[in-house]
């Protein structure tokens, strides 16, 4: 009788180099600025590397976009993680959102960012867009409806709204110009002052 030996497959470390160059310069300059050949050359692999993990750009663009939206649900999932009670959760979001755009996002939203080049609201690069940001507004409501807040779904569209205007905001004047504002303004919302 054989065994077979279930071995792990270790991401590669290729691709891993792929997604993070593709990431950078993607968020720092821009989708259609940055072409296949930059991605390639500045991540030192060969275009058939590349093509072996992403067949196309759109396929490294949804990677970028699926990576982005992984990192803010680790975020989110951290602050679930700390709770000892609803309020509190509802603090631990705004502040995280607050320190997402101080220190980490601070040239804007990345799914922003790929929707204003990205005008078809078919295309699977806005689908993706659309998806996180259904996630991430039902799981500000799903927080809202916990701590017993009135129109939790209306609460939860206005704290995204607000989250969009923090990261406009805090490109334009600076993250520490948007913070406070922005801190101050999702509280009230989130029925927190």
């Amino acid at each position: 009788m054989s065994s077979t030996l279930l071995v792990e497959k270790r991401p590669s470390q290729a691709r891993e180099r792929l997604l993070s160059t593709a990431s950078e310069l993607f968020y720092r300059e821009g989708i259609h600025s940055v072409g296949v050949d930059r991605v390639v050359l500045t991540a030192a692999v060969t275009r058939g590397t590349f093509y072996r993990h992403f067949p196309s750009k759109e396929d490294l663009v949804e990677a970028y976009l699926a990576r982005e939206d992984s990192s803010i649900r680790l975020m989110v999932s951290e602050a679930f993680a700390l709770e000892s009670g609803p309020d509190e959760l509802l603090e631990l979001l705004i502040q995280a959102i607050a320190d997402d755009v101080t220190f980490t996002r601070t040239r804007g939203c990345p799914f922003i960012n790929a929707s204003a080049e990205y005008p078809d609201a078919s295309s699977p690069v806005r689908v993706a867009i659309r998806a996180h940001r259904d996630w991430f507004r039902s799981t500000l409501a799903m927080a809202l409806e916990a701590a017993g807040r009135p129109n939790p779904e209306t609460g939860a569209s206005a704290l995204v709204l607000l989250r969009d205007a923090a990261h406009v905001g805090g490109y334009l004047d600076g993250p520490d110009e948007m913070r406070d504002t922005f801190v101050a303004t999702a509280r009230a919302v989130a029925g927190l002052s």
